[in-house]
């Protein structure tokens, strides 16, 4: 797909994402952010594509949000009545929201490289990631109370159920810099790595695994453990019931079983 904001490519199952506006730091401006969902839901239909890594071009991973999209943002919401001009802003707030979840919603695991900085909006991005690892040189900053502002697309509804209440407060509420090794340490990145160099690398080599597993499995794996995030024990056991029922006999179950008898690697269908 061609994108003015984003370069995407497809290779042996891993589809690659890549924010390319390296000149602004990657900061997400309107296009950006219209072409980020495009991009997930493209994935998500893709078959060839299993699994998803996110990247930035240049110096930094993201700068956030793109401070000329919210200059111009009064012009995009005036309306001669105050209560409509509210509605608008509401409108366009859900639908900034729904491009971050379309992370999610995408059913291929997506994986997020981070180097640099990854500031104000790009929380909000990698926080909608399966997995997130980091470069020696990242660090994390929630920067929006430093503008005058409450974070409202992701930030501080997804943070602490990755790192707890406590350290996402003292971050949302100081706007400080969080280096690797800390964010490491609190659960936001599973690793850390020398180099942006073996960042690329190592984070290949771990969503080459996964493309190689059942995509079935994957999609439902996925599946369950966002739906038990947001849900009880008990209904999340009664969903994966329900979903294995239908899902769980399949050509993938018996490949691999007829793979691991046979002892080599298994085949599956995209």
């Amino acid at each position: 797909m061609q994108f003015e904001t984003l370069s995407v490519t497809l290779d042996a199952h891993i589809a690659t994402v890549r924010l390319n506006r390296p000149d602004k730091a990657n900061a997400m401006n309107a296009t950006m952010w219209q072409e980020i969902r495009q991009a997930f839901e493209w994935v998500d239909h893709t078959p060839e594509a299993r699994v998803a890594v996110l990247q930035g071009e240049g110096r930094l991973f993201c700068a956030g949000i793109d401070l000329q999209m919210m200059v111009g943002m009064n012009d995009k919401i005036a309306n001669g009545c105050d209560g409509r001009s509210r509605e608008a802003m509401r409108r366009v707030i859900l639908d900034m929201q729904d491009t971050l979840t379309s992370l999610e919603r995408c059913r291929k695991p997506v994986l997020a490289a981070i180097h640099g900085g990854c500031i104000g909006g790009g929380i909000d991005l990698v926080t909608c990631a399966d997995m997130r690892y980091a470069s020696a040189d990242a660090y994390f900053s929630i920067k929006e109370i430093d503008i005058g502002m409450t974070a409202d697309v992701g930030t501080l509804q997804r943070l602490p159920k990755l790192v707890g209440e406590g350290i996402t407060r003292e971050l949302a509420y100081t706007g400080r810099k969080m280096d690797a090794t800390e964010a490491r340490q609190i659960g936001l990145v599973n690793r850390v790595f020398e180099s942006r160099e073996a960042l690329y690398a190592g984070v290949q080599e771990i969503a080459a695994t996964i493309a190689a597993k059942s995509p079935l499995s994957i999609r439902g794996t996925k599946e369950m453990i966002t739906y038990a995030r947001d849900h009880s024990v008990a209904d999340s056991l009664n969903y994966i019931a329900t979903w294995n029922a239908a899902m769980l006999m399949s050509q993938d179950l018996t490949e691999a079983m007829a793979a691991n008898m046979a002892k080599r690697a298994p085949v599956f269908k995209d």
